[in-house]
């Protein structure tokens, strides 16, 4: 660990504005392990009862949220609120922090002081789950009460090596069938337990079922939609998410902003960094509900796992919005460019 302190500081010195997740990548280490050593600044075990930790969050009043993948980052301003907790599960369906959490895996919690006090959930492998941090609207005496009621001395060392990532395998599917179970969904819930009902991986069940319920499309997808979003002035729902976290925007985007690598939403509460690059393929997907078609955008990484899903802004119960429809349809008209 002081090999691993040592060397963090040069490569610091050497790239001062080297964000940690970037810096643990470069040190073959976790990001976890940086936290555990101090790497930003002093950092308090947390006790890893997680459902009462996020159950004690809503005490904090309005924070900073935030669920990332390898390619986007999603941040969201607010309070939490309705929290609870189930079998595998934590939700937080407050109309500002939107969550879906899931809990089996997390191994480890700190909480870090400094100009930024954030509260940083890890997994197993070391690998960051979701960070919650303090603004200047938070309540720092109820922040101060949490980090006193959950601080605990001592937990398992989170790992000092990444976990290796297999691509996930993809077996024979039948596509008829597959296909005729699709048509019978009845709510965009059920669709993951088709996925395993059928031992399909998304991108597998994308290819196989059909233009007119997923259709490829270009790669840079996800950002052409969210500027017809903007201009057009159509609500949408956000999602990004890791294994173990899954964070949702609802409402309008307005400020969209490109850097080299990366297109940025800059919304006063709402912030999303989508690195195109790593956006392997991208599918418009029509899914059945009760309600009627549900159309989502869906950017995937190169193992096939999401990186972005962007939907029409709807409540269950409700029909799918006219003009997010309209407009995944203009940008599925839209020719996929050589290198997609």
């Amino acid at each position: 660990m002081t090999d691993l302190r040592a060397r963090f500081e040069q490569l610091r010195r050497d790239a001062p504005r080297l964000r940690i997740r970037d810096a643990a990548a470069a040190l073959g280490t976790t990001e976890a392990a940086l936290v555990a050593i101090g790497a930003e600044g002093p950092a308090t075990l947390l006790r890893r009862d997680w459902a009462a930790l996020v159950g004690a969050l809503p005490r904090l009043g309005r924070i900073m949220a935030l669920t990332r993948n390898e390619h986007a980052v999603h941040e969201r301003h607010g309070s939490f609120a309705n929290v609870s907790a189930g079998p595998g599960h934590i939700l937080v369906l407050g109309p500002e922090i939107d969550l879906r959490l899931f809990p089996g895996a997390w191994a480890n919690a700190y909480a870090l002081d400094g100009e930024r006090p954030s509260i940083q959930v890890f997994d197993k492998d070391g690998e960051a789950v979701h960070k919650v941090f303090a603004t200047g609207h938070t309540n720092r005496d109820a922040w101060a009460s949490v980090l006193a009621e959950f601080a605990v001395d001592e937990a398992p060392p989170p790992p000092a090596t990444p976990s290796p990532r297999a691509a996930p395998t993809e077996g024979l599917v039948d596509a008829k069938t597959l296909r005729e179970d699709w048509l019978a969904l009845r709510d965009t819930h059920d669709f993951i337990t088709l996925l395993r009902r059928h031992k399909a991986t998304r991108r597998q069940a994308f290819r196989l079922v059909g233009d007119d319920l997923a259709r490829r499309l270009d790669t840079h997808a996800g950002s052409a939609a969210l500027r017809l979003a903007a201009s057009g002035e159509v609500p949408v729902m956000v999602f990004v998410g890791n294994r173990h976290a899954i964070q949702i925007h609802t409402g309008p985007v307005q400020r969209l902003v490109d850097i080299p690598g990366w297109f940025n939403v800059l919304d006063p509460d709402f912030n999303l960094h989508l690195r195109e690059g790593g956006v392997a393929e991208a599918w418009r997907v029509v899914k059945p509900t009760a309600d009627g078609p549900v159309t989502s955008i869906e950017l995937l990484d190169a193992h096939g796992a999401p990186v972005t899903l962007l939907f029409g802004a709807r409540k269950p119960g409700q029909a799918e919005r006219e003009d997010w429809r309209a407009l995944a349809a203009a940008v599925a008209e839209r020719p996929i460019e050589a290198a997609a």
